[in-house]
């Protein structure tokens, strides 16, 4: 018990009240906010958070056990309950509601599955599973992604108390001191950091989202708590160096990060460290600490309603555009931001405060956590329920019916230049378009390293003598259905060979969902060429999509080989990228489909580059056979021809559009297969 009554002193003689913390929590929203809005390219707000969090639920666990030598877990996931829970039902009920009136309803219950994994606190390991990009502006974005951080909290808090009172105990029982705490959360911090730079170069989205990853800036906070009593004694000049040395790293290291850094990794040790030094530092209390600025009735009135801005600032941000019935822009942005701290404002009075400060819910831990179990529950049932609801999938009485027939000439594709309403049969397609993807052709997962034939890769006439390879990205995998029936129609075996992001000609690629250099793509591609050279197919079809990587050399030795493999050469230009879902589009515009056709000029991506590799095929002696005729016409690239829909996202053509295109293509490959 002397031991219990000493550290208990110290404790004492740190102050309950942090206004550092406060306006520290203040910026970090604020950089979030900002950055998620477009508005300042700042990085690291949520990793400064998690050193927060860390810092105060360690220092109120390590209070407690010092006073009493346990914790009583009641209380503790009661206080959680009360402040997290029915903030968060709030807006995960709201943002399915809003999404179900105004967003596309092909979305809608992968939306609900993404609300039921954010109200049950796993959203982050969802978005491992579905490989998300946190950096994708396509428009794929879930209104619900930004609760991944509040999920790896939640994870947290349910762990925290538990393992902090074990490691206490046989520390005590051990060494008669807290050492074996701190050799736990050093080698905690080290061990997930190890982690954190591992996954980014192999696995980013596991990186990012992985709780194993992050844990680290967590457990920074609580070693900082359990360092606080010495850190207390620290001398006042040094002590304020340190706080405005945090400051200025936070806020220094936050903006070199950009999207193209590898993040997690080490990007983000500048802000955690930057958040460490001010809360070290203002342990000491300096009178002239950077407290001097981070404590002001307007960082304090922030840091109070920080919880509820996160949470509503982010889906209001992406169904925006489905609500005003236009893009983005830039002062819409900062609409964005101020209503979303407006709602953050009520919430806060509203239901927080309520609920945090209910005199029965805090006197009764157990009536703490019903409440906040009921609230949660409550969203995870509303979500779950949502997924069986028909979809808000408006139709139109007066459409015309027509067959799905697709290109028929460039007639076809001038006529659905012209086109406003959806038509019937476009509009029974659209709920199955998302899926429309070929059906025929192998391509090859990003971390694959080498091709490898298989059954799957052969299509069109298997027994065909004579052959075609068709070599590329996904760009080429998605004219499968196309090539699968022109092989039947000319007797010729195709062989697909197509990966993932990986252009056939040699060049460095970045890979945005690794967030690092594509060497996948380098080993592969050379496996690929041996292969052809193993095939000595009659006809090589080059096609991928254009990249801003594109070097004249890189096309020059591709097409080396392909020449040198003795085939008749064909290079399909690129297709058009729409910009945009076009599925999600064509639902939410059923009477004006033109709305969700992009022109030409957008569409098609660096005129210059496609040039490059146009000419470079032509000096090997390819066939050139530009895609964009069936595809564009006056300038606009229509998203539905003759009653099929073009794309089944916002890049790739579906199989049926594909399938349509065999004439197109048929001239081309009959003459290239006569030599």
């Amino acid at each position: 018990m002397t031991r219990h009554r000493s550290t208990a002193a110290q404790t004492e003689r740190l102050r309950k009240y942090r206004p550092d913390i406060q306006g520290l929590r203040a910026v970090a929203i604020m950089m979030v906010v900002t950055m998620h809005c477009g508005i300042i390219d700042i990085h690291g707000g949520v990793d400064v958070s998690f050193v927060l969090s860390g810092f105060l639920i360690g220092s109120q666990l390590l209070a407690e056990i010092d006073k009493t030598g346990k914790v009583s877990l009641s209380k503790f996931w009661a206080r959680r309950m009360r402040r997290l829970a029915p903030g968060m039902a709030v807006v995960v009920i709201t943002t399915a509601t809003v999404a179900w009136l105004y967003a596309s309803p092909l979305r809608f219950r992968d939306t609900m599955r993404d609300g039921l994994s954010a109200a049950l606190s796993f959203m982050n390991w969802r978005l491992v599973e579905t490989g998300t990009d946190y950096f994708a502006n396509d428009g794929t974005q879930s209104p619900y992604q930004h609760f991944w951080s509040l999920g790896i909290e939640e994870q947290f808090y349910v762990a925290a108390p538990i393992v902090l009172v074990v490691t206490v105990w046989l520390s005590r029982r051990l060494f008669r001191n807290r050492a074996l705490v701190a050799l736990f959360l050093t080698a905690l911090i080290g061990g997930s950091l190890y982690l954190s730079v591992k996954e980014t170069a192999e696995n980013q989205p596991l990186a990012y989202f992985g709780t194993q990853t992050r844990i680290w800036e967590l457990a920074s906070g609580i070693l900082l708590a359990l360092g606080a009593p010495l850190l207390s004694r620290m001398n006042q000049g040094l002590a304020t160096v340190i706080s405005w040395l945090g400051l200025a790293t936070t806020i220094g290291t936050a903006l070199l990060i950009t999207k193209e850094t590898p993040l997690p990794g080490y990007a983000v040790a500048g802000p955690v460290l930057g958040a460490c030094l001010i809360i070290a530092g203002g342990c000491a209390n300096p009178r002239l600490g950077v407290e001097t600025i981070l404590h002001n009735p307007v960082t304090n009135y922030v840091g109070n309603v920080s919880y509820g801005w996160y949470l509503w600032h982010w889906p209001i941000l992406i169904l925006w555009p489905d609500v005003v019935g236009r893009d983005i822009t830039y002062s819409d942005r900062f609409r964005v931001l101020s209503l979303s701290f407006i709602l953050a404002v009520l919430m806060y009075y509203v239901v927080e405060l309520r609920f945090r400060n209910n005199a029965q819910l805090v006197a009764t831990p157990w009536k703490g956590i019903f409440a906040g179990g009921t609230a949660t529950a409550g969203a995870a049932a509303a979500t779950a329920c949502a997924m069986f609801i028909p979809l808000n999938l408006a139709t139109s009485a007066s459409a015309a019916d027509g067959d799905a027939g697709g290109y028929a000439g460039e007639a076809s594709v001038k006529k659905a230049v012209l086109q406003k309403e959806l038509s019937a049969t476009a509009q029974s397609a659209l709920p199955g378009s998302p899926k429309d993807m070929t059906h025929y052709g192998c391509i090859d997962n990003t971390d694959v390293k080498k091709f490898v034939m298989r059954e799957n890769c052969v299509i069109g006439d298997k027994q065909g003598k004579s052959s075609i390879v068709v070599i590329g990205d996904s760009h080429a995998w998605q004219w499968g259905d196309a090539f699968d029936a022109l092989g039947k129609s000319l007797h010729v075996k195709v062989v697909t060979m197509a990966k993932g992001g990986c252009s056939p000609e040699v060049y460095a690629i970045k890979n945005p969902e690794l967030n690092r250099e594509y060497s996948e793509c380098d080993s592969w591609r050379t496996s690929a060429f041996k292969s052809i050279r193993d095939l000595k197919p009659d006809v090589i079809v080059v096609t991928s999509r254009i990249r801003r990587e594109v070097t004249e050399s890189g096309a020059e030795q591709a097409f080396k080989v392909f020449e040198a493999s003795g085939a008749e050469l064909v290079y399909i230009t690129d297709t058009p990228q729409p910009g945009r879902n076009v599925p999600d589009c064509l639902a939410t515009h059923i009477h004006d489909v033109s709305a969700c056709n992009p022109t030409e000029d957008k569409a098609v991506e660096y005129r210059d580059l496609r040039a490059v590799e146009q000419k470079v095929a032509e000096r090997h002696g390819a066939q050139v056979l530009d895609a964009l005729p069936a595809f564009c016409a006056d300038n606009v690239c229509p998203t539905v021809i003759a009653g099929q829909i073009v794309y089944f996202d916002a890049s790739h053509m579906t199989a049926g559009y594909a399938k349509s295109l065999v004439p197109f293509l048929k001239p081309t490959l009959k003459q290239a297969l006569a030599g």
